[in-house]
């Protein structure tokens, strides 16, 4: 199954989790969530007119063995037991379920603990216009020390995220306009936004979020891919079987 379809099942998952909110926060969730269904089913269509009948399928493995450097936009300790890796778009509603509903417990449980190292990894989808300009906000914000900070902004408000939407978040946080703003209207960071995606792609992923849980041997990150805004008890039980695993 391919990482595209997962993120389609895992959006009626997080059509269940909407149900939890408030009545008016559910009605916009679960719209922004059935415009990106459809989106994504007309992409599923349209992969599957290109490319005709009996086409080979990719061979559903979760494997991961990714050459990786521990560097970048992380959160808890660079020599925690684990490395848990998001590969996000600031603009896709999943990202947006998995960040307010799960992300903050993983934190607390295994990041603040120390037991796993997280990290985030830019995947603009193309049928998210405000996803790549996202993208180069949140690297702009980083070099003003508020890259999580931010980040947290952009994903909480997906659905808002025209420039000045974002210039009015880096606001809120005190950040140096006369400098962000520029940022993020530059095309510098585009290399690495691009090695991001490619390294997403390597590992078979094409939606957003998708993850990478595992352990550095060697100089690279030995673990699982897992797909889709799946609730926290998904995680923590993937998270605890591998630092079982690693205790023995």
């Amino acid at each position: 199954m391919t990482s595209i379809r997962r993120i389609f099942l895992a959006g009626f998952s997080a059509l269940l989790l909407a149900a939890a909110l408030p009545v008016q926060a559910q009605g916009d969730v679960n719209q922004q969530i059935l415009q990106e269904l459809r989106a994504i089913r007309e992409l599923l269509q349209a992969q599957g007119r290109n490319a005709g009948p009996g086409a080979p399928q990719q061979a559903p493995d979760d494997r991961v063995s990714l050459p990786f450097d521990r560097g970048g936009y992380s959160l808890g300790k660079s020599n925690a037991p684990l490395v848990m890796v998001e590969y996000t778009d600031y603009e896709c509603p999943f990202c947006r379920q998995f960040h307010m509903n799960t992300f903050d417990q993983i934190r607390r449980t295994y990041v603040d603990s120390g037991k796993v190292m997280y990290v985030s990894r830019d995947f603009p989808l193309d049928m998210h216009k405000n996803a790549p300009r996202a993208a180069v906000a949140g690297r702009c914000a980083a070099e003003q020390g508020k890259f999580w900070e931010l980040r947290h902004a952009m994903i909480a408000n997906a659905d808002k995220l025209g420039a000045e939407q974002i210039v009015g978040y880096a606001k809120e946080l005190k950040l140096d306009i006369a400098k962000f703003r520029p940022c993020m209207l530059s095309n510098r960071f585009k290399k690495s936004i691009d090695e991001d995606m490619d390294e997403g792609r390597s590992i078979g992923i094409g939606g957003t979020p998708s993850f990478v849980i595992g352990r550095m041997v060697n100089g690279k990150l030995e673990g699982v891919r897992m797909v889709g805004a799946m609730p926290y008890i998904n995680f923590a039980a993937k998270l605890d079987e591998m630092l079982a695993a690693g205790a023995k």
